[in-house]
């Protein structure tokens, strides 16, 4: 058999230990991750009694200490090499997380939302980056660096799935045992990656930080699929923004809502590793154009159903099922993509830029949908017309790239 068309556990079981520890790394994260997270407004609100202005607040400085800084993480591995930067980034997250389930103020959580958020912000370009290295240098005939992005990927959902449900029963006893039991899952982490990571020389230990930062901003063609790519982000942020306001439209209540992450979740497991095997053997700029193609019918299926009356759950359902298939066919394609716009060089930077891009056009997006999304400022449809034209752009950027010539080595 081929071993690229291998199932998915056997391909994996075939890559070096490294890859496995890397690829699995993202299961591990996430589930630690999503013990605690999902919960914590409603920690902050009931058990702190917070007004809601201070739970977004919370929530969103966590956000932006994660995704606004991963260029900081991705230009620290550079600098230091991969192992330090995860194993700082695992030690932050611990604290965080202990800091988090005993925190009786609002200082106390923020020092601990800060922590989480700028953890990730350390580890996750850097494993990124890390992965992309040990998965380029795989030997040709086996997994390419989009298969290994896959199996990333598909390690992250089954976090997803995994996490929330742990998170709840440890939550029948309180939200600190929660946070005690994800603080040790990151000790874990932590410890298989010190021992099993290779210390790897970074390439740029002697050079200043904005020499790096010098050469990632004059590569005008990656920055150009950056900003592009950016609508990636923002295109997903609508399972937490904007599919709640619809399953509110169409059902009444928000019910569904797990459900439908759970959909999300089980097209992930099962259908990202077929599908990017498909999309590598088209030319590099077809599956990015096709996933968000995928991506901007995804809203319009429900702007079509929003004039009509409210059709229950279907709506919702076909977004997901959409948005879903264009981020598989998308994603892994673009991270594999990377490196070869970077010249294999400063991974790590170009990680961290390509993801800090994501968060910007998550900040300034999701202000402005939720805006739209308000029916005292326009007509619902509006909104999702607007977010149907986000993915359209994307698609027009990478194609016009595609046309240049400057997608290819």
């Amino acid at each position: 058999m081929d071993p690229r068309r291998r199932p998915a556990r056997t391909a994996f079981g075939a890559l070096p230990g490294v890859v496995r520890l890397l690829v699995g790394t993202q299961l591990a994260f996430n589930v630690g991750f999503f013990m605690v997270v999902p919960y914590l407004a409603v920690h902050l609100a009931t058990d702190l009694a917070l007004a809601g202005g201070l739970v977004g607040l919370v929530l969103g400085l966590r956000t932006f200490s994660q995704q606004g800084l991963f260029v900081i993480g991705g230009t620290l591995a550079d600098r230091w090499g991969a192992k330090p930067v995860v194993l700082a980034g695992c030690a932050l997250r611990v604290a965080g997380f202990l800091l988090l389930g005993a925190a009786g103020s609002l200082a106390g959580v923020l020092a601990g939302a800060l922590l989480t958020g700028f953890a990730a912000a350390l580890f996750s370009p850097a494993v990124e980056s890390a992965l992309a290295r040990e998965a380029g240098e795989l030997p040709p005939g086996g997994p390419t660096r989009a298969d290994v992005f896959a199996m990333f990927a598909v390690s992250g959902q089954v976090g997803t799935v995994v996490g929330p449900p742990a998170g709840a029963a440890l939550l029948l006893v309180d939200f600190g045992l929660a946070c005690t039991v994800a603080a040790a899952a990151f000790v874990l982490i932590g410890l298989a990656h010190l021992r099993w990571l290779p210390r790897r020389a970074a390439a740029h230990a002697d050079e200043p930080v904005l020499v790096g930062w010098g050469e990632v901003l004059r590569n005008r063609r990656f920055l150009v699929f950056a900003a592009g790519y950016s609508g990636y982000l923002l295109c997903y942020n609508q399972l937490y923004l904007a599919l709640p306001v619809e399953l509110e439209r169409g059902t009444g209540g928000q019910a569904a809502l797990g459900w439908l992450f759970a959909l999300a979740a089980v097209l992930v497991i099962a259908g990202q590793v077929p599908i990017t095997r498909w999309a590598r053997r088209r030319p590099v700029e077809q599956p990015l154009v096709l996933g968000f193609g995928l991506m901007a019918a995804a809203f319009l299926v429900v702007a079509l159903a929003l004039p009509a009356a409210p059709a229950g759950v279907w709506p919702a359902v076909g977004f997901v099922v959409l948005l879903t298939a264009g981020q598989m066919l998308a994603g892994p394609v673009a991270q594999a993509l990377v490196p070869v716009l970077a010249a294999e060089r400063r991974l790590g930077a170009y990680f961290g830029v390509l993801a800090s891009a994501g968060g910007l056009a998550v900040l300034v997006g999701s202000t402005a949908v939720g805006a739209l999304l308000d029916v005292a400022v326009a007509p619902p449809v509006v909104a999702w017309l607007v977010l149907a034209a986000v993915p359209l752009v994307s698609a027009a950027v990478i194609g016009a790239l595609a046309r240049r010539g400057a997608l290819r080595g």
